[in-house]
């Protein structure tokens, strides 16, 4: 079976990259575990396991800014996912950011170059 072809952690999971598949930009990493990964190439929206939730996530879930995969594909060792994904809304990162990768190393310290495009706040409305 494919997914035996992953070489999963010893936690189960694998890194997984979302990559523009226009522009190419890295927008975010998150993990994968099995039940992820077939979920993404089944439904065509990425899924991710969530470490600090210890759950299976569906990227915008919440958020509404699904992840269509166009593309997925395995590294030569096995043990990373890339996808090519179109990102709705723009926003992949949960600061109301393009990409998670919005920092930049420069003269020492961490700079701050791309600016949120929606208040988080106004993203995610929590029923609790």
């Amino acid at each position: 079976m494919w997914l035996d072809e992953v070489k999963w952690d010893a936690d189960g999971l694998v890194p997984a990259i979302a990559q523009d598949e226009k522009s190419g930009r890295i927008l975010m990493m998150a993990w994968m575990d099995r039940e992820a990964l077939r979920l993404t190439a089944e439904t065509g929206v990425a899924h991710y396991f969530s470490r600090s939730r210890q759950r299976q996530w569906k990227k915008g879930e919440e958020s509404g800014h699904l992840q269509h995969v166009s593309e997925l594909r395995l590294d030569c060792d096995g043990d990373v996912i890339v996808m090519a994904i179109r990102q709705e809304g723009g926003i992949a990162c949960h600061t109301g950011r393009e990409s998670c990768f919005y920092r930049r190393f420069d003269n020492g310290d961490w700079q701050v170059v791309d600016p949120v495009l929606k208040d988080p706040a106004d993203i995610y409305t929590r029923n609790t």
